[in-house]
């Protein structure tokens, strides 16, 4: 992939037609100065294309300056936008540069400019036009040299018929059309996005999480309405909790997956899949803030004990509070009891069911002083 390509460039892992696509058209996009608009649902990596037109275009050495329209309020938009002068309406109390300005030489980043005020949507239009902007409270306007380049997650023509954005302002913008595809549309790409995925989320000290046929299978069937987003936030999930582990679909507590997985986790259970046997890997000492054993909460405290009453049926929490490493090796201990119990104490059986290496089993099972019946 080009070095000038974003790090962690989401949007272009994949080998199915449309990233391929993407990625030989963005070249020679990017070397035009014309205004470009991205189209794509929320979570398609709309920003990321954007930085790849900045990164790879002779404006590279100027500012890649982003602002998302929905984010901030549209009595701060234009301020924001534009810049302001000292004293031009109640708390401007020095100059401010806008984003154009501080986007000069380079290139401007308009996010859901589907969601702009028409009352601003007049001023851009008219900076597109002109190339010049008007700060609030100035009394002349500063040309800008910046490549504008908005996206949006709207049906800009839809919003036209409900009166709702510029039919003169859409077609400044929609110059050079992209799209950002959904993640259903490219599934043959999940395997290498969950890869990346698995190796960016692992700790340092554990190998990647992996996943079993089923659950793959699992993962290209979801329809994956927050796209690679939801994916990488999804793997994030379960690296932290289940550490260096293969991950099957049935062996994942149910509150951890999103209403689609989980149906179809209840379709596998209907059809005969084994019980759940992941583990929760749980740290051995419980540092404080400042990384110390002070008896605080750590951050994963209640994670932990959130997913331990999630698989394992756990009643409430008592007042009185519990110990809950104690509590979890008690758990485990008896699911390696139960396991050994069930395959008459065969080692390699109750490895393979509770998805533990051999070697790995033998230590829990003289550290629990447990005995192969």
């Amino acid at each position: 992939m080009n070095n000038r390509y974003p790090k962690n460039a989401l949007a272009f892992i994949g080998e199915s037609e449309a990233i391929r696509a993407l990625r030989k058209i963005l070249p020679v996009v990017a070397i035009s100065s014309s205004t470009v608009l991205i189209t794509g649902e929320s979570g398609t990596g709309k920003e990321i294309v954007a930085r790849s037109l900045h990164n790879l275009s002779n404006r590279a050495s100027g500012n890649f300056v982003p602002i998302n329209c929905a984010a901030i309020p549209k009595e701060l938009l234009e301020s924001e936008l534009f810049g302001h002068k000292k004293g031009s309406f109640t708390g401007a109390i020095t100059d401010k540069l806008g984003r154009f300005e501080l986007a000069h030489g380079g290139s401007i980043f308009l996010d859901e400019i589907g969601d702009m005020s028409l009352e601003i949507q007049v001023k851009l239009l008219r900076v597109l036009q002109e190339k010049t902007i008007d700060p609030v409270g100035a009394v002349r306007s500063i040309a800008v040299d910046v490549r504008v380049i908005a996206a949006t997650h709207r049906d800009l023509e839809a919003e036209i018929q409900a009166g709702r954005f510029r039919e003169d302002l859409y077609y400044r913008l929609n110059v050079i059309p992209l799209n950002t595809p959904a993640l259903r549309e490219r599934v043959s790409d999940i395997p290498m996005l969950l890869e990346h995925f698995s190796k960016q989320h692992a700790s340092a000290d554990q190998d990647p999480i992996t996943f079993a046929a089923d659950f793959l299978q699992a993962l290209q069937a979801y329809p994956w309405p927050g796209n690679v987003r939801e994916l990488s936030n999804l793997i994030d999930r379960f690296s932290t909790l289940f550490s260096g582990q293969c991950l099957d679909l049935q062996s994942l507590p149910t509150g951890l997956l999103p209403k689609g997985l989980a149906a179809l986790q209840s379709a596998g259970a209907a059809e005969g899949a084994g019980p759940r046997r992941l583990e929760v890997v749980v740290p051995e000492s419980n540092p404080g803030p400042s990384g110390t054993t002070d008896g605080a909460t750590p951050a994963w405290g209640n994670e932990v004990e959130k997913i331990t009453m999630l698989s394992q049926a756990l009643p409430v929490l008592p007042p009185e509070g519990l110990s809950l490493k104690h509590r979890l090796a008690e758990i485990e201990r008896d699911l390696i009891s139960q396991a050994l119990s069930r395959t008459n104490g065969n080692i390699s059986q109750t490895a393979r069911i509770l998805n533990l290496q051999r070697t790995t089993l033998i230590e829990k099972i003289q550290k629990f002083g447990l005995r192969p019946n």
